[in-house]
């Protein structure tokens, strides 16, 4: 079979059930994703490698690998998927007028505390731009960019298997902490570790970023597994619950500084210097970075030089 009849045979289709799959690892979680079912997702990827002519991917109990074959379809498959949205996304600002469009996406401790600084400088610098804001769980995000459906990403960096093909630049760091509302038995008293297995705790879930690094700090504080435990990081949520209940929360600062700056929530004194992560911009390195993005960006830094997280690592590791 000729290269062209190979590429007449692979459709749109294939290249994004192929992509979903591989980044996944599951044929189940990729059918979730896609909203397909396991037979037509079997059958598409079976249509792609069958059009190939070799196999991209096994399968077994584990999930899914890919094949050295399918190792490098892949990359150029994300390329693809990336150059399509951004021509997509080009022809569409031409027919709004020309006007440049910006696509960020917010992880929740950014969306709260950095973006509203930030994006208020950048609509004074790019008046004309139209700025579209997503926010939502690292996965979501990351797999956004990497599609090529948002330009940067701006929150805390990944694990390494969900930074790859991607660029970070540190902004700053950020740690997590453990709040109660204000007024909770333990805020009155000097409280140890051992007492939290005491209460309800609201836990970041397995693909929160910050999940593994609360992981460790746990582990190195000697904590077995919380007996009462709700995993969630979600801000609407975790902030009406503590209103109503005598649960802890474990959260990135940046998703509760106005409530801690207000009195609402108090943060519980723990040592929690371990959890301290990089928060920075997530982008593309294989892509070019236009004048709307390079004027966000700028406005993204003069809000953390202009804010509280301004400091050194050296000074935040040191307080």
């Amino acid at each position: 079979m000729t290269t062209i009849s190979r590429i007449t045979q692979v459709k749109l289709r294939h290249l994004e059930a192929f992509s979903a799959i591989a980044r996944l690892g599951s044929l189940k979680a990729a059918c979730a994703a896609l909203h397909l079912s396991p037979p037509a997702l079997s059958k598409t990827l079976k249509e792609l490698e069958e059009g190939l002519g070799t196999t991209l991917m096994t399968r077994d109990r584990g999930g899914t690998r890919l094949t050295p074959q399918g190792a490098l379809f892949l990359d150029f498959t994300n390329q693809s998927l990336a150059a399509l949205h951004r021509g997509i996304a080009g022809v569409s600002d031409l027919r709004d007028g020309g006007r440049e469009t910006l696509r960020v996406g917010a992880l929740p401790s950014v969306a709260a505390r950095l973006m509203p600084e930030a994006v208020a400088r950048f609509r004074r610098a790019a008046p004309d731009t139209q700025l579209m804001l997503r926010d939502g769980s690292h996965g979501v995000l990351t797999d956004a960019l990497k599609s090529g459906a948002l330009d940067m990403i701006v929150g805390r960096m990944g694990a390494a298997e969900a930074m790859q093909g991607l660029s970070f630049t540190q902004l700053y760091l950020e740690p997590v902490v453990c709040v109660a509302r204000a007024g909770h038995p333990l805020t009155k008293a000097p409280v140890s570790v051992d007492a939290l297995a005491d209460w309800c705790i609201l836990y970041p879930p397995e693909d929160a970023a910050i999940r593994p690094l609360l992981d460790r700090w746990c582990l190195a504080q000697g904590l077995a597994p919380f007996p009462e435990r709700i995993d969630c990081v979600s801000g609407a949520f975790g902030r009406n619950y503590l209103r109503v209940s005598d649960a802890l929360w474990f959260i990135s600062e940046g998703v509760i500084a106005q409530d801690l700056a207000d009195g609402r929530l108090v943060s519980l004194d723990f040592d929690l210097r371990l959890t301290a992560g990089p928060v920075g911009l997530m982008t593309r390195p294989d892509t070019v970075t236009s004048r709307s993005r390079q004027l966000f960006e700028k406005a993204l830094r003069h809000a953390v030089h202009d804010s509280t997280l301004y400091e050194s690592e050296s000074e935040r590791i040191h307080k």
